[in-house]
C-alpha cells in the first residue's frame, strides 16, 4: 500500500504542478487579482445559498484535521520543510480550484442545485462510466476516510484530557450529526456559517500570541523552513520525500484540484462560474496560507525534535505543542478547535456524499445515508488512525487524478468560458 500511495502522490505531485503553472499563465494569474477574489463576495440574488456560504461551506469541508494533525503529521515525518512546499503548491494549485469551480458551475444540474466534477466528466467528456467512478470514489473516500479521521482525532485529543469511553464520544458525536444532516444542505449550511468564522478567528488568533510571545524565535522558524525545504539528505529520502509530503498536506487541506470544491461551490445562488472560481481561490488561502500556517509556527516554535510517538495521528505533537504555549488550558482549547474543525468537516462530508449519491441516482431515497454516515462517524472513534491516513492519501490521489485529467482535456473550453465570464 505504501509504494501504490508512493507512486500516485508522486505521478499527481507533477501533474498538479504543471497544470496549475499552465492555467496561472493562461488564465493571467487569477490566484493574484485580490480585488475580484474580494468582489467575489458580494451577490445580489437573495435566493438559496449566497456564495459566502458556500465558502464557509467549502472551508467546513478543507479546515478538518488535515489541518492541525494533518500538518503536524507532516513535519513529524518530513521535517519544517514540507511547509514551504506547501505554500508553494498552493499558490501554484489555486488555479486549479478556480477551473474546477468554473466547470462546476457550468455544468452544474439547475434543477436540483448540484454540481462536481462527476457532472463535467459526463457532459463536458461525454465519459459517464468515469463520472460515475469519482462520485463513487467520493462517497467512499467520505465514508472510510474523511469522516472517521475526523472523529479519531476528535477522541484522540479528549484523551488528552481525561480518558473517555470511546464508544460514548462517538455515539455522541453520531447523535449530534444526524441531527444536523437530517434538515440538509440548508441546516448544515447555517451551522457552517455560524462555526466558520468563530473557529478561524479563534485558531489565527491564538496562533498570533504564540508568535508574539516568541517573537525572538519567529526568524529561526522561518529560516529553518526554507532551508530544509532545499536540504538534500540524500536527494530520494530527504529532498524528494519533503516536496511530496508538502504537496499531499496542501493537497488534502485545500483539495486544489481534486474537485470537491466544486461539489460545494455548485450549492451556491451564483451563475458565474469566474466569480465563484474566485471564492474557491480564497478559500485556498484562508485554508492553507493561514490556518496551515498557524499549526506549523505553534508546532516549530516548540522543540518537537527530540519527541517520539508510536502510531502518530499528528494530534499528539500538536498536543505537547499547545500544553507548551497555553500552559493548563492547552489541551482544552486543543479539544475545542479539534471539535469544530472536525465537526464542520462531518457535515460537508455528508454533503458531498449526497450529492454523489444523487449523481449517481437522482432518484435514490437518500435516508440510508443520514444513517450510514453517524455510524461513520462512530466506527472513527474505536479505529486505527494509521489505517485511516493510508486510505485516505490514496483515494484523494486517485480523484485528483481523474479531476486533473478531465481538466487538461477541457483545457481551451475552460479559457474560453474564462474570458467570457471574466468581468461580474
Amino acid at each position: 500500500m505504501e509504494i501504490i500511495k508512493g507512486v500516485l502522490w508522486a505521478i499527481l505531485t507533477v501533474l498538479i504542478i504543471i497544470t496549475g503553472i499552465y492555467f496561472t499563465k493562461k488564465l493571467s494569474f487569477p490566484q493574484l487579482k485580490i480585488n475580484k477574489i474580494i468582489n467575489s463576495l458580494k451577490t445580489n440574488n437573495n435566493k438559496g445559498i449566497s456564495p459566502i456560504k458556500t465558502l464557509f461551506l467549502t472551508l467546513a469541508g478543507r479546515i478538518g484535521v488535515g489541518s492541525i494533525a494533518g500538518v503536524a503529521l507532516a513535519i513529524y515525518i518530513g521535517g519544517p520543510g514540507t511547509i514551504f512546499w506547501m505554500w508553494i503548491i498552493a499558490i501554484i494549485s489555486a488555479p486549479l480550484a478556480y477551473t474546477e469551480t468554473l466547470l462546476a458551475i457550468k455544468y452544474k444540474d439547475q434543477k436540483n442545485n448540484i454540481g462536481g466534477p462527476s457532472h463535467y466528466i459526463k457532459k463536458g467528456l461525454n465519459k459517464k462510466t468515469l463520472a460515475a467512478l469519482y462520485s463513487l470514489l467520493v462517497i467512499i473516500s467520505y465514508l472510510i476516510g474523511f469522516i472517521p479521521i475526523q472523529s479519531n482525532t476528535i477522541v484522540k485529543s479528549v484523551d488528552m484530557i481525561n480518558p473517555e469511553n470511546h464508544l460514548i464520544i462517538g455515539i455522541t458525536l453520531a447523535i449530534i450529526s444526524f441531527i444536523i444532516i437530517k434538515g440538509g444542505i440548508n441546516k448544515i449550511s447555517r451551522v457552517t456559517d455560524k462555526l466558520i468564522p468563530f473557529m478561524t478567528i479563534l485558531y489565527i488568533t491564538m496562533a498570533l500570541f504564540v508568535i508574539f510571545t516568541h517573537i525572538d524565535k519567529f526568524p529561526s522558524v522561518i529560516t529553518n523552513i526554507i532551508t530544509q525545504a532545499f536540504k538534500i539528505k540524500p536527494f530520494l529520502s530527504g529532498f524528494i520525500l519533503t516536496i511530496i509530503i508538502g504537496v499531499q498536506r496542501a493537497i488534502f487541506s485545500n483539495e486544489s484540484g481534486i474537485g470537491l470544491g466544486g461539489i460545494a461551490a455548485s450549492a451556491s445562488n451564483s451563475q458565474n462560474g469566474s466569480q465563484s472560481g474566485y471564492i474557491q481561490i480564497l478559500g485556498v488561502y484562508i485554508t492553507t496560507i493561514l490556518i496551515c500556517t498557524a499549526t506549523a509556527f505553534m508546532i516549530l516554535i516548540f522543540d518537537y525534535q527530540n519527541i517520539t510517538i508510536n502510531n502518530p495521528n499528528g494530534i499528539e505533537l500538536t498536543s505537547l505543542a499547545f500544553n507548551h504555549h497555553f500552559g493548563n488550558i492547552g489541551n482544552i482549547l486543543l479539544v475545542l478547535c479539534i471539535l469544530l474543525f472536525s465537526f464542520t468537516t462531518i457535515l460537508t462530508g455528508y454533503y458531498y456524499c449526497e450529492s454523489s449519491l444523487k449523481f449517481l441516482n437522482n432518484k435514490i431515497n437518500i435516508k440510508f445515508l443520514k444513517i450510514i454516515t453517524p455510524l461513520s462517524v462512530l466506527i472513527g472513534t474505536i479505529i486505527s488512525p494509521t489505517t485511516i491516513w493510508e486510505m485516505i492519501d490514496i483515494l484523494v490521489a486517485i480523484l485528483g487524478l481523474i479531476n486533473i485529467y478531465t481538466m487538461i482535456k477541457l483545457k481551451t473550453e475552460i479559457i474560453d468560458y474564462h474570458n467570457k465570464k471574466e468581468k461580474y
